[in-house]
């Protein structure tokens, strides 16, 4: 029985010391869950925290922000109201100047009414002084003093009026001939620029420069002693500048350039080739363009070998002016002009187009333009009311009406703002004048000014010069140049003798 005691307590100190033991670790274990709780909740807090500290910077910048945006706008509406208020004191000065000035014209016109009235004080003692003395004189002698009187006075009159009447008379005529010219320029609508003495030519690679100048530069040598033009071979990456003051040689030199590279093959012997069918190409266009104009103008029954000079103006320029686009704008300005005066309308319109004709072959021809001209007008049958009408233009008072009113079309023409340069127009006169001179030499074959005339090249014929003769000709030619021409700096004279014999092997 004391064991089975012993046993009961024993057995219940083992169950309050298995139900401390298991209380304290539940109460470890309550601590442990709370102190992960508080952790998490600290850290929550410090989160929320972070964000509400964000949210109010975000906010405090966008406050700061829309302060600024809002003292900006105030500075602008500052500005801009500063800026009213001294442009209003500005017309206020303005205002006072206006007034300033108001206030010494008043014066002076004071001044002048002053004066007048004193004036007319004068006059009036000046007449009845004349009134006394009338007085004292017979009826005769009185009429004779009104009479000489009037006559003055009225003499004045008449001057005035007789000045008034030739006023009004000029105005109307300019009024009238103003509109006219208006009327016939609005009606003749063509445009054309004024055309230079270079073109620049665009290469398929910069190798083909290489090509084109040749084995020490006998391919560029032989185009410009076959066309009489330029090759300016420079560092501008695929291009090539073509110079020349004829726009045939430059036209001819572009032909052959392009008809080479297309080829492939270039050499002197293809080059020539190239050259000669460029050339007849422009030959053809020459005739083509004359009869264009022809067609445009409304003009049949031309000979053919007219309608070939005609069209050889579309190469030539007057003071940078294309001379067939201006003979065509003259021929239509022409028939315009006669259609409101009552001229003859065809003869006009013939007469503006073939006023120029001359230039076609000025450049062959020893003369004057208009005297060229003259020579081809009776060479293929025109009239003599048609020759007065076309080459009469630069004759001060031309005979006939329609010669006048080429003559008008022709300044019209010529006169429109950047129709003409005088500066280019001196430079190919002086270039003319520079193969002229040595054209005129016995046994040269053809000439070209070159290197903006300071280099001539003279072709001879090698069966008619020698050698010898050469050296003395370039020297003549030099000494010519020297005596008769004007020109800045040295110019070379260049004498080229080449002599060709060709045999087949068979």
């Amino acid at each position: 029985m004391f064991e089975s005691l012993i046993v009961g307590v024993i057995a219940v100190c083992v169950g309050v010391a298995g139900g401390y033991a298991i209380r304290q670790l539940k109460a470890n274990s309550d601590e442990t869950s709370s102190a992960k709780k508080a952790a998490q909740l600290v850290q929550d807090a410090k989160n929320k925290q972070q964000e509400i500290l964000l949210e109010a910077k975000d906010k405090a910048l966008k406050v700061i922000e829309d302060a600024k945006k809002e003292e900006q706008e105030r500075r602008l509406d500052l500005q801009k109201t500063q800026e009213r208020v001294e442009k209003r004191e500005s017309l206020f000065d303005q205002k006072l100047l206006d007034l300033e000035h108001k206030k010494e014209e008043l014066g002076k016109k004071e001044e002048e009414v002053q004066k007048s009235k004193a004036e007319i004080q004068e006059i009036k003692k000046q007449q009845l002084q004349k009134l006394e003395k009338v007085g004292e004189l017979s009826v005769e002698q009185a009429r004779e003093v009104v009479m000489k009187y009037v006559e003055k006075d009225q003499a004045d009159a008449l001057a005035s009026r007789v000045r008034k009447l030739q006023e009004e008379g000029s105005e109307v005529y300019d009024t009238q001939a103003r509109k006219l010219l208006t009327e016939a320029i609005q009606r003749c609508g063509m445009s054309h620029a004024a055309e230079t003495t270079s073109t620049v030519m665009h290469l398929p690679s910069d190798e083909m420069k290489g090509r084109i100048i040749g084995r020490e530069g006998r391919n560029i040598k032989r185009i410009e002693e076959l066309t009489g033009a330029e090759i300016i071979v420079d560092d501008t990456p695929e291009s090539i500048l073509i110079s020349a003051f004829s726009p045939v040689r430059r036209h001819v030199a572009k032909r052959a350039l392009d008809k080479l590279i297309a080829d492939g093959r270039i050499h002197p012997t293809k080059i020539e080739d190239a050259v000669e069918a460029a050339k007849k190409e422009i030959a053809g266009e020459v005739k083509k363009a004359g009869e264009e104009a022809l067609y445009e103008m409304g003009i049949t029954g031309i000979d053919p070998k007219l309608v070939q000079i005609l069209g050889r103006l579309r190469y030539r320029t007057s003071y940078g002016q294309n001379v067939l686009r201006h003979s065509i704008e003259v021929g239509a300005l022409s028939g315009l002009i006669a259609e409101e005066l009552g001229a003859d309308v065809a003869m006009s319109k013939k007469a503006g187009l073939f006023h120029d004709i001359g230039k076609a072959l000025d450049h062959d021809i020893q003369g004057t333009h208009p005297e060229i001209g003259r020579d081809i007008g009776r060479k293929f049958g025109f009239s003599k009311e048609l020759s007065d009408a076309a080459f009469c233009h630069h004759d001060d008072y031309p005979p006939t009406m329609e010669g006048v009113i080429v003559k008008v079309a022709d300044c019209i023409s010529g006169s429109r703002p950047g129709a003409r340069k005088d500066s280019y127009e001196q430079y190919i006169q002086r270039l003319e004048e520079l193969e002229n001179t040595a054209l005129a030499f016995d046994g040269v074959q053809k000439v070209y000014a070159i290197q903006a005339g300071r280099e001539i090249r003279v072709f001879v014929e090698p069966d008619k010069v020698d050698d010898y003769s050469a050296q003395k000709m370039a020297r003549d030619i030099a000494k010519k140049i020297e005596e008769e021409l004007k020109y800045p700096g040295e110019i070379k004279v260049n004498v080229i003798r080449e002599t060709r014999i060709v045999e087949y092997a068979r």
